[in-house]
């Protein structure tokens, strides 16, 4: 038997390679699962570009210098086991290569799911060390708006009531850059849901995109108004301000934190959905752009919530948006499916190039 991986370029996310290599022996202590069916979003883009920064390239550590995995969200199924609680034939949600099988060990094993005790995951974030077992019978468009959506939504969940937890930082308009982006949007929608049930004060949300995207945005009625990136100085700069920065592009970053100076709150930098050749870490006016890493988040509600309620909020939230985003003639997300790893590397090549439908979700089918 052969695994096959994509190999990403450290360098330039847009360029990928195939390697096969033989299956090694399964290890006591392991099982192997067979990727299904996971998805790319620029999201996964913003992994490969922050691969050093966020540890992202150690997940699955690709032994090839200026190479590294990216990890997707999705599905797989056990195809070998050597631990009885972990059954061949089970089906688990989680955080997979982009590969077509993967061993993992499994601890703290119950019948919701394992976390993967690699010693070299230990150190990095226990959200995406844990594994939640699925239906085996899931139907496939299920599994895909999943497989896309769940990530995003939950950092867009993190972040409103992150925000909200700060009493919005005293800001009275929220700025979403990339704003046909689905972790934007559907932060957008958690803002609308959150305030149109009175839990705050009045914040108007803006959504800055590109002139191409623009008519796709104001389509989707999740924000107050959308302008273009060559509007920013159209902004209220009186007015008190959150940024939510998920374009990733310093030249945006920097022209809206001079227009709004000192009204601006708080700029939390959440994506990367676009190159940028500008300095990261030139001073600015106004409040310090500060990387919102949701994981950090999710384990504080942890501890305050406890897991059985903080995923009941959000997947009982994820489930209305959903409900809203893929019903009627013109779904906000139309999900797309391609098959095999060199799809994947072509789609991961397309949306690291900015070539993106945001109408359009990517699921790689590896079944």
């Amino acid at each position: 038997m052969e695994i096959t991986t994509l190999l990403t370029s450290q360098r330039d996310p847009a360029e990928g390679r195939l390697q096969a290599a033989p299956a090694p022996a399964l290890q006591p202590g392991s099982v192997r699962l067979a990727v299904r069916r996971v998805s790319i979003t620029t999201n996964n883009v913003t992994y490969a570009l922050f691969g050093e920064r966020m540890s992202y390239w150690q997940f699955f550590p690709s032994g090839q210098e200026g190479w590294g995995v990216v990890p997707v969200w999705g599905f797989a199924d056990v195809v070998e086991s050597t631990l009885p609680e972990v059954a061949v034939g089970t089906r688990y949600y989680g955080y997979w290569p982009l590969a077509d099988a993967v061993d993992l060990q499994p601890t703290k094993v119950s019948a919701g799911g394992f976390t993967d005790g690699a010693a070299h995951r230990a150190p990095l974030p226990s959200t995406y060390n844990r594994y939640s077992a699925a239906p085996s019978n899931q139907p496939a468009d299920t599994e895909g708006a999943l497989a896309i959506m769940r990530p995003l939504f939950g950092t867009a969940f993190l972040l409103t009531e992150f925000l909200q937890d700060n009493d919005w930082f005293g800001a009275r308009q929220l700025v979403l850059s990339s704003a046909s982006s689905k972790t934007a949007y559907a932060t957008a929608w958690c803002v609308r849901e959150l305030l149109g049930g009175g839990q705050g004060p009045a914040v108007r949300t803006i959504g800055l995109t590109s002139r191409a995207n623009a008519d796709f945005v104001r389509r989707l009625g999740l924000y107050d108004s959308v302008l273009g990136y060559d509007e920013i100085a159209r902004i209220d700069h009186a007015l008190p301000t959150v940024f939510c920065d998920f374009s990733g592009s310093a030249e945006q970053r920097e022209q809206l934190h001079r227009h709004l100076g000192d009204a601006l709150r708080h700029s939390a930098v959440i994506g990367a959905t676009q190159f940028s050749t500008g300095a990261r870490d030139a001073p600015l006016p106004g409040a310090k752009p500060t990387f919102f890493f949701a994981p950090d988040r999710r384990r504080k509600r942890l501890e305050d919530w406890g897991p059985a309620l903080l995923l009941q909020r959000v997947e009982d939230s994820q489930s209305r948006f959903l409900q809203q985003v893929l019903s009627g003639p013109a779904p906000a997300l139309r999900i797309v499916t391609h098959k095999g790893l060199a799809a994947a590397r072509d789609v991961m090549a397309e949306l690291a190039r900015g070539r993106i439908d945001p109408a359009v979700g990517h699921v790689i089918d590896l079944s």
